[in-house]
């Protein structure tokens, strides 16, 4: 009877586990992919801010290259006309970005 009990008590406990961890995850909110247009030589929103693990995603819609380049944070390198670049968001902060081709387009990420 004794040994019934605490076979009782261990699967009650992993069960009990089990649910808060389903809880935990059921109540955490998904990610989400944003997305800054490039064109008219400006990124679009200027300012964006998104949550930790988002995903950011620059689309450049001129005929030529840009960047994406927050000093020690993120750099796209040289995104093509047309094509895109995505970066995921996992530090908290607010980080200033330029082109580094076009210096006076700029914007700001923030993340929280």
């Amino acid at each position: 009877m004794e040994l019934r009990r605490r076979s009782l008590v261990v699967v009650l406990a992993c069960a009990a586990g089990w649910y808060g961890a389903l809880a935990l995850a059921a109540g955490a909110p998904k990610p989400v992919t944003h997305t800054v247009t490039i064109e008219g030589m400006r990124f679009e929103p200027a300012v964006i801010t998104v949550s930790r693990g988002d995903t950011v995603v620059w689309r450049n819609k001129d005929p030529f290259p840009h960047t994406a380049t927050a000093n020690g944070a993120f750099d796209s390198h040289a995104i093509a006309g047309g094509k895109s670049w995505r970066f995921n968001a996992r530090a908290a902060g607010e980080y200033t970005y330029i082109c580094t081709l076009h210096p006076n387009m700029k914007g700001t990420l923030i993340v929280r």
